[in-house]
């Protein structure tokens, strides 16, 4: 018994770990692509930068219910911080759904081709390096965890790579083809998937009780 909880300490502080470098990594990628996107007007590349905001925010969320479990935290405390942390996940989610809606309708109206900047291209290529390692470590300790959340952001995590790509593709064509069009497209093929996920962790938000904890203690 000791051995398996001594097991699932080492897992909480291995998923902590994650959650930090995935918050660190997150902060970069969000003062650069904003910053960028912004300064060249380009939806795609606003929509990705605010994705890494709402993943930042994830990040803290799940540092923080993950570090109550180990630091001991009642069975009703650490089932409230897992209700919490799917809902901010599910929120995101939406939040991140609203967002490129709002930046490709934008970017439809005004029908200005965003301009090139070799920070933004930068950027970008380190997510496709970067993100496969932090979703893979999310997932993994997730999966041993038991923890939904900790899934739910790794699947987060790979719809920004998803988007990485669908970015890259669109001001490639914006830039060699001239299709000024290609951009905020490429921002609307995310939107599909991002409104399912949170669908799905809304809905597992919904399923946890904490107090199911005190009748079981009761009982």
């Amino acid at each position: 018994m000791s051995s398996q909880k001594d097991n699932r300490q080492a897992n909480l502080t291995r998923g902590i770990r994650v959650e930090i470098a995935s918050l660190v990594y997150n902060i970069i990628e969000v003062v650069v692509s904003v910053t960028v996107g912004l300064l060249t007007g380009s939806a795609a590349l606003v929509s990705w930068g605010l994705d890494s905001t709402v993943e930042a925010t994830s990040a803290a969320t799940l540092i923080w219910r993950l570090k109550g479990e180990k630091d001991g935290a009642g069975k009703r405390t650490v089932l409230h911080r897992k209700k919490v942390a799917l809902y901010v996940v599910a929120c995101a989610f939406w939040i991140v759904v609203a967002a490129i809606l709002y930046e490709a309708v934008s970017a439809f109206i005004s029908q200005k081709a965003p301009g090139f900047n070799w920070w933004g291209i930068a950027i970008l290529g380190a997510s496709l390096v970067v993100n496969p390692f932090l979703a893979w470590g999310k997932y993994r300790y997730g999966k041993r965890l038991d923890a939904p959340a900790l899934k739910y952001d790794a699947k987060d995590t790979m719809i920004c790579q998803y988007q990485t790509i669908v970015v890259l593709a669109g001001i490639g064509l914006t830039q060699w083809m001239g299709w000024w069009w290609a951009d905020p497209v490429a921002a609307l093929l995310i939107v599909p998937y991002v409104a399912w996920e949170a669908f799905e962790a809304t809905k597992d938000a919904r399923s946890v009780e904490p107090e199911e904890a005190d009748a079981t203690a009761d009982a």
